[in-house]
């Protein structure tokens, strides 16, 4: 920077010289250096304190190197200039060594506000124990050098350390009663902070808000209420403390109703409120807030987008992410983390990459938690080659994404490298936890390895403090089941040493089914009706193993008792992304879809090309007792050969085609969609509720880029977020076609394992 040559008056000067000075101290307050910079430049004579002035303005708007090059270049320096040095040279934690020596060799005599400003600097960087030594050296302290000091102590936690030096003050202004008074309140000590409070010799309104926001954190909301009541004054933060004891108490109709009392709606306030609205599943409240917003930050946006995620409207979260980008506005890390969970949930990896392309600009890359949440996505939308290169790029890595390897590959049907990557976990000094352990047992399920699965499952415990749970229990349940070892299955059941829950005997009900074991099937059955009465899961199973036994009358039977229960079982549907939009199918509906016609062109194509090949309907996924050609033509429009055949129009050929289930997809499916993979010569990848199947060649499982050596595999990783598999057999979601808003909605449906909700009507 060139500083113009100019006459300088090292005092006093013209009120001209005045007044340039404010503007210069007014336009850096308001973080227009530019300005401040222009009305220096066109002083045409200059004090010291229009140095000072832009000196303080370069530091507060941290532009350090600027203001270095004005301090270098002064003509004249007084005690001001050099406390503006210290003040700037301890915002950052790198140059307070550079402030602590300014300190020292200063030639004007420090002030007090020379040491408190490195004093500050100490506290706000957390390094206590120095500012603790220069505080004891200082000659003279005021009531700000104590205050600050305080701070620092109920930074830390060191409330009763804060308490006796608060107690060595000379004078205490409201600043230091109000500082004490929150540091009670932080720590929980609800009954001193209010005597504190008594105690006060004088109150303003941030004292009554510090007492009001301190009630209210600490659970105690009525107290926060009666108190609120009797403020002499009230200020914006006093609503809004007292509107987020509210929220975070789970009141929201009691928030709601002192929202709407408000004088005025601040912008805190309203995101608050959004985000109550949504925690209470209110999604129109929230977005009717939203709408009456003039203005709006990335905390508002995030609200929104969070509420639509955690209750499912998943189509609008996306569109609602686009909108904030159009907008200009830059994505926070919890709006990321919820729109790369949307993205997962649907499986879009369209919009799953626009969201990594997102986090790359705003440099989130390198969070661990949208990192994960990134390799979570990534996963779920069927895509391990990228999952690796994300997991490759970071460091370092913890229990979680190990955990989300192991878990996700199990999900791709990969089990012997998830085993793989749990022994090298292992290896690596990683502790296992429970998740760890569901992954393992997950992948010993689906590789069929029963020893492997029984000596994990009993090492827990013994290796490690963790000890079995109902989830660890189901997936021992599943192994067995898969194994054909049904009896052995129910044998465990009955000596576990804990209530076995809906998902447990919702295993063994898939196993018998696999197996056709009607009479244990029976016995979960019943047993699953105490636990999930309204759950048509279990007799729609039951119902399917009598018809694949030929039980037609026992099947009749069961599916009138269904009726007369009023039991619920929503339809079978499936999705696949085109052109970044998703494409909704659902079991017997084609003509529902705009292109309908060449839709049904396809399948029939399809049903010729399949029959060509040797394919024969297995009519045993068709609960009715109705002629094979009637369980053909059923079977033909089930959801997932209606979005393959949308993939196989639509997806060029280069790509492989992703197709996604909220059930688990039916065994006859299975095979056409295998069979017509290997007929096309496509790629096609489907996401059930249980796992995900890859077809290439007519082979089942074939993914590419499958580790070649176990150093290959260490480097793998991936991370199941915001969720917990409950275990190999539990679904995860379940469509309903339309949300109220006319868009796709996925929301989860209760505990039922794997293969009771897998044929569709």
């Amino acid at each position: 920077m060139r500083l113009p040559q100019v006459r300088f008056l090292p005092s006093s000067a013209a009120p001209a010289v005045v007044d340039a000075n404010a503007r210069i101290a007014r336009l850096a307050r308001a973080g227009n250096m530019e300005g401040a910079r222009a009305v220096f430049e066109g002083m045409p004579l200059r004090t010291t304190a229009s140095y000072n002035a832009l000196l303080a303005g370069y530091f507060r708007n941290h532009l350090p190197d600027a203001a270095l090059r004005v301090f270098h270049r002064m003509p004249s320096r007084d005690l001001t200039s050099y406390n503006a040095l210290i003040f700037g040279l301890s915002l950052r934690r790198q140059t307070l060594p550079d402030a602590a020596a300014a300190l020292a060799t200063m030639p004007h005599p420090p002030s007090v506000v020379s040491f408190t400003s490195l004093l500050r600097g100490y506290v706000r960087h957390g390094l206590l124990a120095e500012a603790i030594q220069l505080f004891r050296q200082m000659p003279e302290r005021n009531h700000i050098s104590y205050t600050v000091l305080l701070g620092g102590f109920l930074d830390a936690g060191r409330v009763d350390v804060a308490r006796e030096l608060f107690d060595e003050m000379p004078a205490k202004d409201v600043v230091a009663w109000t500082a004490m008074l929150s540091g009670y309140c932080q720590a929980g000590r609800i009954t001193e902070a209010r005597a504190l409070f008594d105690e006060m010799p004088k109150r303003n309104v941030v004292s009554w808000t510090a007492m009001v926001s301190g009630y209210a954190q600490n659970g105690q909301v009525d107290l926060a209420r009666k108190l609120f009541e009797v403020m002499p004054e009230r200020n914006e933060v006093s609503w809004t403390a007292m509107l987020f004891g509210y929220i975070q108490a789970g009141r929201v109709e009691d928030a709601e109703e002192l929202f709407n009392a408000m004088p005025e709606h601040p912008l805190a306030a309203c995101n608050a409120m959004i985000v109550g609205f949504g925690q209470r599943g209110m999604v129109d409240g929230a977005k009717a807030v939203f709408d009456r917003m003039r203005e709006r930050d990335d905390g508002t946006w995030s609200a929104i987008i969070k509420a639509y995620e955690q209750n499912e409207f998943l189509m609008e979260a996306l569109s609602t992410f686009r909108e904030m980008l159009c907008n200009g506005i830059r994505p926070n890390y919890p709006s990321v983390i919820s729109i790369l969970t949307v993205c997962a949930a649907l499986a879009v990896l369209d919009h799953g990459r626009e969201v990594h392309a997102a986090m790359l600009r705003c440099s989130f890359d390198m969070d661990i938690f949208a990192v994960s949440a990134l390799i979570t996505m990534y996963i779920k939308c069927g895509n391990l080659d990228k999952a690796k290169v994300v997991f490759d790029m970071f460091e370092p890595k913890d229990v979680v994404m190990w955990n989300s390897m192991i878990t996700g590959y199990a999900q791709h049907g990969l089990g012997e490298e998830a085993l793989c990557i749990f022994d090298a976990m292992r290896l690596a000094g990683m502790l296992p936890d429970g998740i760890t352990y569901i992954g393992a047992l997950t992948a010993c399920s689906y590789t069929g390895k029963v020893k492997e699965g029984r000596d994990i499952f009993n090492s827990m415990g013994t290796n490690s403090t963790i000890r079995p749970g109902a989830e660890h229990y189901s997936c021992m349940v599943d192994l067995l089941g898969r194994a054909g070892l049904v009896k052995e299955a129910l044998d465990l059941i009955n000596t576990m040493p804990i209530e076995p829950d809906a998902v447990i005997w919702g295993a063994l009900m898939g196993a018998c089914r696999n197996h056709k074991n009607a009479e244990i099937a029976e016995v979960a059955a019943k047993k699953l009706l105490e636990l999930e009465p309204g759950n048509a899961g279990p007799y729609v199973l039951l119902s399917h193993i009598y018809t694949s036994s030929g039980r037609w009358e026992d099947a009749s039977e069961m599916r009138k008792f269904i009726s007369s229960r009023h039991l619920n079982k929503s339809p079978g549907c499936s999705w696949i992304e085109f052109d970044k939009r998703v494409h909704l199918f659902t079991s017997g509906d084609v003509l529902a879809h705009p292109e309908h016609a060449i839709i049904l062109k396809m399948l029939e194509k399809l049903d010729g090309l399949l029959m060509e090949s040797g394919y024969s309907a297995d009519g045993s996924f068709v609960l009715h007792d109705v002629d094979e050609e009637q369980k053909t033509h059923s079977l033909r429009y089930h959801s997932e050969r209606q979005a393959v055949a949308y993939g196989l129009l639509k997806i060029p050929e280069q790509l492989p085609i992703r197709v996604m289930k909220n059930l688990r997809v039916c065994g006859d499916c299975h095979s056409a969609i295998k069979l017509i993979a290997k007929i096309t010569s496509r790629e096609i990848i489907l996401r059930d509720a249980n796992r995900f199947h890859h077809f290439k060649d007519g082979t089942i499982g074939e993914v590419k880029g499958v580790v070649n050596s176990l150093l290959h595999i260490i480097s793998l990783v991936a991370f199941l977020f915001g969720t917990q598999i409950h275990d190999l057999i539990s679904i995860e979601d379940e469509v309903h076609p339309r949300s109220a808003h006319g868009q796709l909605r996925i929301i989860p449906i209760p505990s039922v394992v794997l293969g009771i909700t897998d044929v569709e009507y």
